[in-house]
């Protein structure tokens, strides 16, 4: 019943504080979204569809959710504003009846090495306190169990001005928990020596074999100049002493050809290029080489505890800290059960309370010490989720990306009653989804679209669930789509032997893994099968491995720079020109004076939101002016990346613009699906599951046999997985093997083989249920996956 209509006769005609029902949004141009108005009822579910680029993250996240946040920001005083990010208002005309807005998104969580699941949740601070209560022995303050605080001791002399001066002898100690040797981070990094150099050959033979370094440029004259070592002889014969100046010699001042210089070992000179900085910010040739050259074991101090030796000695009921840190969750939330101690009573409740989230939420095959970097993005979604779960607010604005991502069929219907008890206590939430599953439980849905990109941002229709099936929309035709399973499937070529693998719960697991076909590892969330795909097939040569990580670039990076297109393209411009290449790059000389090539200029008004306005002298365009007058095919460079990838392919792929090199690069990106976008988006502006099908683009060149993706449908409207399964299946007709972690059951029925890992998440997962064709599965029933697949194919 709503609550305007009252049955009690004495109750005044309809408050009209009860009249605001719904949200309204009028006149939306955020990103793609073209003049959007629409109206969202209120306490109810809402779910937004839509193929992916339609513009339905730019409605709920950067329209709704960005402004109810921003409103909420300028209620604090402007002093504490100035340390709250700045948000700009939104491109819309009004937005009306808007609520409080929590934000529940897949931005995985912060990578930082020392931030885990017990440290992005509150449960370690509750635990370090217990300890340092409980614990016997005692050996000082939660921050002594905290692997983040490093331990302290100073001493000195302070002056105290009070009337004279007087100096006072004080000495300062802080006990942290934080492991001296790997600084709270459990593992030491170490450089495998084969992957600098291949020790047969001599170094002007061109022994290294790290990128940039060839003998022909300034290296060549530094390692032949400097005396140290004969540049003729194998590295393999070199002496002890040449051997170590070769890679570890402190920075010495060298005289080469008249010019002073520094020479450095190897280690240390790249340690500094190129391990220091962020991974995915390197260039693709010299990120591979860092992930093939960088090896990481368990501090052998603290047995990857992160730990020192005293916050592992003190002890409840014989177990450490570590020890409660790395147990499974629901084991742990059974541990703090059995401890009844009624000085702490108050902090056991609120910790059984947070644990037994994580348990009903699905997250119990997790432990607390588990690296935030390491969750897939649906298991960073579900943990960020667990602190609304007991939350007393209601009339709030929940907003959901993709809830589902990573979730099994099995789970999806928890997670879909999970949206309804958030929704039944007076919430409004709102979920940007594809699954028909979630889609079905909807009060409300609004498809965007009718395309991607360019071609989307309208609303295609507004209603029920039911209503969206009778309409003629690209989602509602698809609403009902089965994939059937195939008449016949590949024969492997070959076999990837897994032997005895233990990574995280798996459980000495051997599998062969056929080689040649489309391989999908399937199980519920937690049973183990990205530990199996990522841990345990050697990532050597041939092997890529497509995740869906965040890729770290600044808001000067784009498709086009980051897939290594705006390479050929700048050449060709230079060669039609005759100029030099650098010209058409706007992170360099060629970039507008005012704006440094950023297109925008962000002024800061210190209290209040930042404003960003196009630079009056480029136009947005990046460039000078003068770079703008070389064309090639009748275009300058600025109305290049403003092409999408569709028409670049077209402009790259004939005429005065042919350039075999962009126009390769071009049909990998319209391959995976992403024609729509334009080259010169910004990378931050991309979706999960775009992210990740512009890694395959990029990734595709490379010489594999082997793709290992992680679930490539995230984000994928049902419409496009067609095109996707397309896709893998010219890879494997191409003669290449694709495994796949996947949960969507149209990709199940399309495999050739299906590993389905479990039974169940954590300790009660780890091993292979199943291996066979997607028939034989559906026939056996066996397990849950199977009895999933077989009622989606209608078996």
């Amino acid at each position: 019943m709503s609550m305007a209509t009252r049955t009690d006769p004495r109750s005044p005609a309809s408050h009209v504080a009860d009249s605001h029902d719904l949200i309204r949004v009028h006149g939306a141009r955020e990103n793609n979204l073209r003049d959007v108005s629409i109206e969202i009822p209120k306490r109810r579910l809402t779910v937004f569809t839509g193929v992916s680029g339609s513009g339905k993250s730019s409605l709920v996240f950067d329209t709704i959710a960005a402004e109810s946040q921003r409103l909420i920001n300028e209620t604090y005083s402007a002093f504490v504003q100035g340390f709250m990010p700045n948000l700009a208002r939104p491109e819309v005309d009004v937005l009306d009846g808007l609520t409080t807005a929590i934000i529940v998104d897949q931005q995985r969580m912060g990578g930082d090495p020392r931030s885990t699941v017990g440290t992005a949740t509150d449960a370690n601070a509750m635990l370090r306190i217990l300890f340092s209560r409980l614990g016997t022995p005692h050996i000082g303050p939660p921050s002594a169990y905290a692997f983040n605080v490093a331990s302290v001791r100073a001493s000195g002399a302070i002056t105290v001005e009070r009337g004279a001066k007087k100096a006072v002898k004080a000495t300062y100690s802080r006990t942290g928990g934080m492991c001296p040797t790997c600084e709270g981070r459990g593992t030491v990094s170490d450089i495998d020596l084969t992957r600098l150099y291949d020790d047969s050959k001599s170094l002007s033979e061109g022994a290294l074999t790290i990128p940039g370094y060839s003998m022909d440029g300034w290296y060549g004259r530094i390692f032949t100049g400097c005396g140290f070592f004969d540049p003729d002889k194998p590295i393999r014969d070199y002496t002890k002493k040449e051997l170590h100046d070769l890679l570890h010699k402190e920075p010495t001042k060298i005289k080469v050809e008249g010019i002073n210089l520094t020479y450095e070992g190897l280690i240390p000179k790249i340690q500094k290029s190129m391990l220091s900085k962020d991974i995915d910010a390197l260039q693709p040739h010299v990120r591979a080489f860092v992930e093939r050259a960088m090896t990481f074991t368990a501090c052998p101090e603290c047995d990857g505890t992160r730990l020192s030796a005293g916050a592992r000695s003190s002890k409840i009921k014989g177990s450490s800290i570590a020890d409660a840190c790395a147990m499974q969750i629901s084991d742990l939330a059974e541990w703090v059960r059995g401890l009844d101690e009624p000085s702490v009573a108050p902090l056991l409740a609120k910790l059984r309370h947070a644990l037994d989230s994580f348990v009903e939420i699905g997250l119990g095959y997790l432990s607390l010490d588990r690296p935030s970097g390491t969750l897939s993005g649906g298991e960073a979604q579900r943990v960020k989720m667990i602190r609304h779960l007991g939350s007393s607010l209601t009339d709030v604005t929940y907003v959901f990306d993709e809830p589902t991502t990573g979730l099994h069929p099995h789970d999806i219907q928890r997670m879909n009653s999970l949206l309804l008890r958030l929704r039944d206590k007076g919430n409004t939430v709102l979920v940007v989804e594809h699954k028909p599953e979630v889609i079905a439980i909807a009060d409300h849905v609004v498809d965007l679209g009718p395309g991607a990109g360019t071609a989307g941002g309208t609303v295609c229709f507004e209603g029920t669930v039911e209503g969206l099936r009778a309409a003629d929309t690209v989602t509602g035709r698809h609403l009902d789509d089965r994939a059937g399973l195939k008449e016949t499937v590949r024969k492997p070529t070959g076999t990837l032997e897994i032997r005895g693998a233990t990574a995280h719960n798996l459980r000495d697991v051997d599998v062969d893994i056929p080689l040649g076909v489309l391989t999908v590892v399937t199980g519920v969330a937690g049973s183990g099968k990205s530990s199996l795909v990522h841990g345990s097939i050697p990532a050597g040569e041939g092997v890529v491995s497509v995740d869906q990580g965040a890729i770290r670039g600044s808001r000067r990076s784009n498709p086009a720079t980051y897939t290594g297109l705006l390479d050929p393209i700048r050449k060709a411009f230079a060669k039609a020109n005759g100029v030099k290449p650098s010209l058409f790059s706007a992170n360099s000389e060629g970039a507008c004076p005012t704006c440094n090539g950023a297109g925008v200029i962000y002024t800061d008004l210190a209290m209040m939101a930042g404003v960003a306005t196009t630079c009056e002298d480029c136009e947005g365009k990046r460039f000078e002016a003068s770079v703008l007058d070389h064309h090639l095919g009748g275009r300058d460079i600025s109305e290049v990346l403003a092409m999408s990838v569709t028409e670049a392919e077209e402009f790259f792929g004939a005429g005065e613009a042919h350039t075999p090199a962009a126009h390769r690069v071009l049909g990998r990106l319209s391959d995976v699906g992403l024609g729509y976008l334009t080259l010169g988006q910004p990378l931050t502006t991309l979706s999960g599951g775009e992210r990740q099908r512009l890694k395959l683009a990029t990734h595709m060149a490379e010489k594999g046999g082997v793709y290992v993706l992680d679930e490539p449908t995230a984000g994928l409207h049902l419409a496009d997985v067609e095109q996707l399964l397309g896709l893998l299946d010219r890879i494997v007709d191409s003669g290449k093997s694709v495994v796949v972690v996947e949960h969507h059951q149209a990709v199940m029925a399309h495999a050739d083989w299906i590993i389905d890992l479990g039974p169940g998440a954590g300790h009660d997962g780890g091993r292979v249920v199943f291996e066979g064709t997607p028939a034989d599965l559906v026939a056996a029933r066996s397990t849950l996956t199977g009895e999933h697949l077989a009622a989606y194919v209608g078996a």
